[in-house]
């Protein structure tokens, strides 16, 4: 028999000969793609997650004395069953994971309400960990402080949410969120990127209801006005706002102030500064 003409089945790992269809004692140890994946979605249990109180590793001690043959327990195990029974309820009711199961209930519903993707979720718990591992949460509202992880783990993910977003969504003051912010961007030694404009246009523009021609303007817009530097230090919101409004104008889509202040968050008066600063510094470029 050839080497050549040997066959192995995917499937039960059986080699053949593909001439005369003797099987081989010896069976292949490779798994085929198919029972790679029968294995995994029936062996592998619950998925690993940041965002549950006990990452999806809980635990479960039955409360009946016996084996896994239905025989009782001896007076030894019956006694040190007990306490390990005990151990894991203790451990169950402990203050910190009481925490974790109230921050990541109302994290679950930040995340709906704020439609952020999983990684950003995950990111936000993980950070959430990291702070109560270094006693920052006591004397502290864990809703506001659950807030402020979520915007820095917006912000280190590149994922356009605002602190007036994340401030209506947990129902905390916008300023409370800020100085909540900064205290923690501190303690855990975080700087993350500030957001640029143009990541807002899109959403701005759907609210909205623009056209493409004037996203596509506004983006030009605040390209000119980052080449002049008149986006340096200032809200990157306003900035989209006022690109938009600006662009609206150029195309004659009556879109007003009031509606796009509605929308970003931003006051009217400060949209009416950024337009007026763009007219005058990138009016002739557009």
């Amino acid at each position: 028999m050839q080497k050549k003409s040997l066959v192995t089945d995917p499937t039960t790992g059986e080699i053949a000969c593909s001439n005369c269809g003797t099987v081989l004692p010896e069976k292949s140890l490779e798994l085929g793609l198919s029972s790679i994946e029968e294995y995994s979605a029936s062996k592998v249990g619950r998925k690993i997650s940041l965002k549950m109180a006990d990452t999806g590793l809980s635990t479960i001690i039955e409360a009946k004395d016996k084996d896994s043959t239905g025989k009782s327990l001896s007076k030894e195990n019956r006694r040190m069953f007990y306490r390990l029974r005990m151990w894991d309820r203790n451990s169950r009711s402990a203050n910190t994971v009481k925490s974790f199961q109230k921050a990541f209930i109302l994290l679950d519903a930040i995340g709906t309400k704020l439609g952020l993707p999983e990684p950003v979720i995950e990111q936000t718990a993980y950070l959430f960990r990291k702070i109560s591992a270094k006693k920052i949460l006591s004397g502290r509202s864990t809703v506001g402080v659950l807030c402020a992880t979520t915007y820095i783990a917006c912000r280190l993910t590149n994922t356009p949410r605002t602190l007036h977003d994340i401030a209506d969504v947990g129902n905390v003051k916008t300023k409370h969120l800020q100085r909540t912010y900064r205290v923690l961007v501190k303690e855990l030694d975080i700087y993350p990127e500030t957001y640029t404009p143009d990541k807002f246009v899109t959403r701005l523009a759907k609210a909205t209801n623009l056209s493409e021609k004037t996203q596509k303007l506004a983006f030009k817009i605040l390209d000119v006005a980052g080449k002049k530097r008149i986006s340096i230090s200032k809200n990157p919101m306003s900035m989209a706002a006022a690109a938009v409004y600006l662009a609206s104008l150029k195309n004659s889509e009556k879109v007003s102030q009031l509606k796009i202040a509605q929308v970003s968050g931003i006051s009217a008066v400060t949209i009416r500064d950024r337009v007026k600063e763009m007219r005058k510094l990138v009016g002739s470029e557009i």
